[in-house]
């Protein structure tokens, strides 16, 4: 264990640099995928969702769907998403040094979506949506005061520049057209107008007071957004009035997100200012099917690639530290890997009114070689249920349950202030949709 001023030195010139790496390492929780854009989609678990067209929100995955619409079709929806993160046992690696568990490091969330779409003639149809593709919440922050003092060794701060507050939102605003090029095929494309929104917080006690003192020190303040345009091409077949597939490839943007990013510089007793943070998003590929096997049930099901492999590097850019300027540079590379989704479903009708649908999913996790406490990834499996009730001839209320369930994992992950720290992270949910369709 070092002596007291050895460590101030060793913070002295490790800080910056963890300050810096914090602002890529955490914004990487903006590469969770949302897969909550309608209530019959989480009833199903997504299953044919590019393809089933049964109300508008199949905007939300294939612009050349809207094909399938006769009438005009509206969907208003909202989901809360009821999150569960822990994180536990946080502790230096290879030491019984431990600075505790958090088992509420999320909060809960509320995802509106919005879809039309009209059908122009019997060729073209036109369609507008507003959704969420990406976002997350997590905070273990709580475990950052959490000093381990040693008789005869001194204080052990928390790993401050691994926990904290970390929050992104995105909101996708999709204008498409699809083309019915025969009665089998059609075709559409889109334009996505994404805003996103990023808060980042990493603050604690640390030996910077006189004579190593812990005093509470604000490693990194961030607050930016930022606007950015991608696209999606999609198509469908039509075997039959009774079966179809479904296909389409969303084209993701690099993200430039603008504001106040701060990190501070312990040896200038000052704050390095950036303004802006560039993130790669994915793109997202799906393929869909449905087959309607009986009068009452049909089967769906949906596979969807998303390019995580493509997340290879978050930069910092337009950085300043008083008169000095801190050129744009490289902040950390990440070894994700690409992932699959695979879901299957069923919908049932139950009567004139009622209609109702169960599905499952198996979603796997994005991080492969580098892993971080603040993103409790894993393979998930979704459970679901959903069910339409008809308000009238036009109008259907849509309900839908998912249950998620995660895996424990097990992090290592390097702290620029105590070295490698081992933790045990564990993410699950319970989504509740609720939507309402109207054809006119």
């Amino acid at each position: 264990m070092t002596t007291r001023e050895e460590t101030m030195k060793y913070f002295n010139k490790t800080l910056l640099a963890a300050a810096i790496g914090l602002a890529s390492t955490q914004t990487l929780a903006a590469g969770f995928q949302l897969n909550s854009h309608s209530a019959t989609g989480v009833g199903r678990a997504i299953s044919g969702d590019a393809v089933i067209a049964d109300n508008a929100s199949v905007l939300s995955r294939n612009p050349a769907a809207m094909a399938l619409f006769d009438n005009t079709a509206l969907s208003l929806g909202v989901t809360y998403a009821d999150i569960d993160v822990s994180v536990k046992d946080v502790c230096k690696a290879g030491t019984p040094i431990c600075f505790g568990s958090d088992t509420d490091a999320a909060e809960d969330k509320i995802i509106p979506n919005f879809y039309y779409i009209n059908p122009i003639n019997d060729k073209w149809a036109f369609g507008v949506a507003a959704f969420s593709n990406f976002g997350t919440g997590t905070d273990p922050g709580a475990l950052a005061n959490n000093a381990v003092t040693l008789p005869g060794l001194g204080t052990i701060p928390a790993p401050v520049d691994l926990l904290g507050n970390t929050e992104v939102i995105t909101m996708n605003l999709n204008a498409s057209l699809s083309y019915r090029v025969n009665e089998q095929l059609s075709l559409g494309a889109g334009v996505d107008v994404i805003y996103g929104q990023g808060t980042l917080t990493r603050k604690g006690n640390l030996p910077f007071g006189p004579n190593g003192e812990m005093v509470p020190v604000s490693l990194v303040n961030v607050d930016a957004d930022g606007w950015a345009l991608g696209g999606i091409l999609g198509a469908v077949y039509e075997f039959n009035a009774d079966h179809r597939l479904g296909v389409s490839y969303r084209f993701s943007p690099e993200f430039k997100a603008s504001g106040d990013v701060q990190t501070l510089v312990p040896q200038a007793q000052a704050y390095a200012n950036f303004d802006e943070i560039v993130i790669p998003l994915p793109d997202i590929f799906q393929v869909a099917g449905f087959h309607q096997l009986t009068e009452k049930f049909a089967l769906h099901y949906t596979a969807q690639l998303t390019s995580w492999g493509d997340f290879k590097e978050i930069t910092l850019e337009n950085g300043t530290l008083g008169q000095t300027s801190i050129p744009s540079s490289q902040l950390k590379h990440y070894a994700w890997d690409d992932s699959w989704l695979f879901s299957i479903g069923g919908t049932y009708q139950l009567s004139d009114a009622w209609t109702l649908r169960a599905g499952y999913m198996h979603d796997q996790g994005v991080v492969d070689e580098i892993s971080s406490i603040s993103i409790p990834d894993s393979d998930r499996n979704w459970y679901t249920l959903g069910a339409s009730y008809a308000l009238s001839a036009n109008a259907t209320l849509d309900l839908g349950v998912a249950l998620v369930r995660g895996e424990d994992t097990q992090v290592l992950e390097q702290s620029a202030i105590i070295g490698d720290v081992i933790a045990h992270t564990r993410s699950n949910a319970v989504y509740y949709s609720l939507q309402y369709n109207y054809k006119y």
